[in-house]
């Protein structure tokens, strides 16, 4: 049955990110030479509010070359990401969860090894309101897929092995756009539970935001976004950071990944970037 657009949950605070974020990946979607296909991101920008039109461009013409820059960094660290968690499942991983799932359509759009888990993590709201567009969309999952409604200030590592998910075993982690909006001491906390249920050959994906990130990207760079409530960046040394708590960790530039991906960034670096927005880890 249909959900009745009355009856859905609307985008707020600061999943409504997930929304604009939906909307880059539809836009990249509808690219010939596009680096994923997500179906889904369409509907989700839709029933968000963010589709055929965002929120008006910016006026100043730096205002929108941030939020193009943004945009491409969501781009890039999607295909990043796809990449890992392919990485993952060749390894034999079939435990995967993402943690502040949002519009995350991964267990729809991948083609996933028989017996392949996903558990998506979020607030009841973000779940409820996919959820309903799932329905409308009739989409079927390519995985076993367990959503877990927990705030990840709360115990949601009780709440993720209530649903089935077995430390025991590997697990691959995606946190996508997510560390931003939490303080340092609640992203040193949220690692730790993630290292305790993590098993040995289990793979994490991190994005992390980089110095003066807050500074350079304000409200808006994202149509939905809530830039306004981010709270932390990464850590000077996030390899370092990351051996620390058991993790063999790699350190990615955004400009390297793109170039590899054949979408080369023409505008030269400046003084400030170095590597560290996108982090593969795996558990030794």
């Amino acid at each position: 049955m249909v959900t009745d657009e009355r009856e859905r949950v609307r985008p707020s605070g600061v999943w409504a990110t997930a929304v604009g974020v939906a909307r880059v990946r539809a836009l990249e979607t509808a690219r010939e030479n596009a680096l994923f296909r997500d179906p889904l991101a369409r509907a989700f920008a839709a029933a968000g509010g963010l589709w055929p039109s965002a929120s008006p461009l910016p006026d100043d013409e730096a205002a929108r070359r941030r939020r193009a820059a943004v945009a491409f960094s969501i781009v890039i660290r999607t295909k990043f990401l796809d990449d890992l968690l392919r990485q993952a499942s060749a390894s034999g991983v079939r435990q995967v969860v993402l943690l502040g799932a949002g519009m995350d359509s991964r267990a729809f759009r991948m083609d996933w090894p028989e017996g392949t888990r996903l558990f998506e993590v979020d607030t009841a709201a973000p779940l409820e309101f996919k959820a309903s567009v799932l329905r409308q969309e009739r989409a079927v999952a390519g995985c076993e897929r367990i959503t877990v409604a927990v705030d990840l200030r709360e115990d949601w590592p009780g709440a993720l092995a209530a649903a089935g998910h077995d430390p025991a075993v590997p697990t691959a982690w995606i946190a996508e756009g997510l560390l931003i909006y939490l303080p340092e001491d609640a992203v040193e906390v949220l690692l730790s539970r993630i290292s305790a249920q993590s098993a040995t050959g289990s793979r994490m994906g991190l994005t992390l935001g980089s110095r003066g990130v807050i500074e350079r990207f304000g409200a808006g760079a994202v149509p939905g976004s809530a830039a306004s409530m981010w709270l932390s960046e990464m850590p000077e040394d996030p390899v370092a950071w990351l051996a620390g708590h058991g993790w063999e960790a790699q350190s990615h530039s955004l400009r390297a990944c793109a170039a590899a991906y054949g979408r080369p960034i023409s505008t030269p670096p400046r003084r400030e970037e170095r590597p560290g927005g996108l982090i593969s880890a795996i558990r030794r």
